[in-house]
């Protein structure tokens, strides 16, 4: 048994905590910084998302904070050493006919722009110009400044950058339990050491929440996972990214050519079992919108399915700032799918609050203390990306939300005829 000091504990090895490291050793080399990972590195959430780097179609209040994340991404090379497939393809926001659609994109521009991200929008007639291969869309907000990554690179590379500067990541460590006394952390580890540190960083992704319940607080996170596959290669030719409002179609094609794809509605995971399954009848929904809207693909093969253990609130908002209960403890998590992008500026927000006590780029919104008060209501988009299904299976009473039918595709499976 021993006793590990540091000045600062992380609890949670994925793109977040990884982040929060390397950006505390940068600020100050004589920052202790201990990882705690019950896992490796990037395991879970951080490694297997859709790898969009998107800016445009966020809440408004997350602007700020996408923003700050995007500079850091596009310096990628001089803070890692590794440009992890980094490529600023672009986004389309594309709508198709129905007018909340439309009025969704348009809204999107208008909000990317008044934070200083430019976004045009295209009609169906500038959207053929442009990428003929596209089908269906009647308009479109582009964003030129949106990006996208390998997520399986990504969270490593970090991690090695933060060893590099001086950070102990510890692996297949698993935190049991923590507490304050005497203004100090004393976190307890399985097999019987214990990490004594100033500060507490709770980025443990869909398990942060046991964390955030030994000091008193807490949130509703729902444990799910988009279902997501890839193609084989095919001739290069899909350039932005692009995400159907509805999201129905939410996909981009590699350099090498495999085409990466995921949509809505989430499905239920399970953080308890480590399990997070696809059902098939997803996978077949979703290779049918595909095909729809990009029939170039029709003849691809399948050869990859997976999904992954994210936490998504009731809000959709994170939960990112201080402690409501405990001083020297901080909190980021809830990312509801939309972290990846923003992993960086979350990185750099959490070393403020560490080294600073607070944070230039605006955190309203996200303190784990609305949770406190009662039930927050459920946003529009939460009802949007879960199904009834998905929500029975979390435990979650909803209703108004249609289940996915089965679709006719025409994509292939490995093996079979094109």
């Amino acid at each position: 048994m021993s006793v590990i000091r540091a000045d600062t504990a992380i609890v949670g090895g994925g793109l977040m905590g990884c982040w929060t490291a390397l950006m505390l050793r940068r600020r100050d080399p004589a920052h202790r910084v201990v990882v705690l990972e019950k896992g490796v590195v990037g395991a879970q959430a951080s490694g297997v998302n859709f790898g969009n780097l998107r800016i445009q179609g966020r809440h408004p209040g997350q602007l700020p904070l996408a923003i700050r994340a995007a500079a850091i991404w596009e310096r990628l090379g001089e803070f890692v050493g590794e440009d992890c497939e980094f490529d600023a393809t672009g986004h389309l926001y594309a709508a198709r006919d129905a007018a909340e659609e439309v009025a969704k994109a348009e809204k999107t521009a208008r909000e990317a722009a008044a934070h200083g991200v430019p976004a045009t929008l295209l009609d169906r007639a500038g959207l053929a110009a442009r990428w003929p291969w596209l089908k269906g869309f009647r308009m479109a907000s582009w964003s030129a400044r949106d990006a996208v990554a390998n997520p399986r690179l990504v969270t490593p590379a970090v991690a090695r950058a933060a060893r590099a500067a001086g950070t102990d990541i510890r692996e297949a460590t698993r935190v049991v339990g923590a507490a304050q006394a005497n203004g100090r952390f004393l976190v307890e580890v399985a097999g019987g050491d214990t990490v004594e540190a100033g500060q507490l960083v709770n980025v443990a992704g869909a398990w942060a929440p046991e964390i955030a319940g030994w000091f008193g607080e807490g949130a509703p996170v729902v444990p799910a996972g988009p279902p997501q596959f890839v193609t084989d290669a095919v001739p290069y030719f899909m350039r932005p990214s692009v995400q159907a409002v509805d999201g129905s179609v939410i996909a981009r094609q590699t350099r090498q050519g495999q085409v990466v794809v995921a949509g809505y509605p989430r499905g239920a995971s399970d953080p308890i079992a480590n399990r997070a399954p696809v059902d098939a009848r997803r996978t077949l929904a979703a290779m049918g919108h595909l095909v729809r809207a990009v029939p170039r693909l029709r003849g691809a093969a399948v050869v990859r399915v997976w999904s992954g253990i994210e936490a998504y609130l009731p809000d959709m908002l994170p939960v990112i700032g201080p402690s409501g209960t405990t001083q020297g403890l901080f909190h980021a998590f809830g990312f509801c799918g939309h972290g990846f992008q923003l992993g960086p500026g979350v990185g750099a927000v959490l070393a403020d609050l560490v080294l600073l006590g607070r944070s230039e780029t605006p955190l309203s919104l996200f303190p784990i203390t609305r949770f406190a008060a009662g039930e927050v209501a459920q946003a529009e988009q939460f009802r949007r990306e879960f199904d009834a299904r998905s929500l029975a299976q979390a435990g979650i009473a909803q209703t108004g939300i249609a289940q996915t039918g089965i679709a006719q595709v025409g994509l292939r499976q490995p093996g079979q005829e094109a």
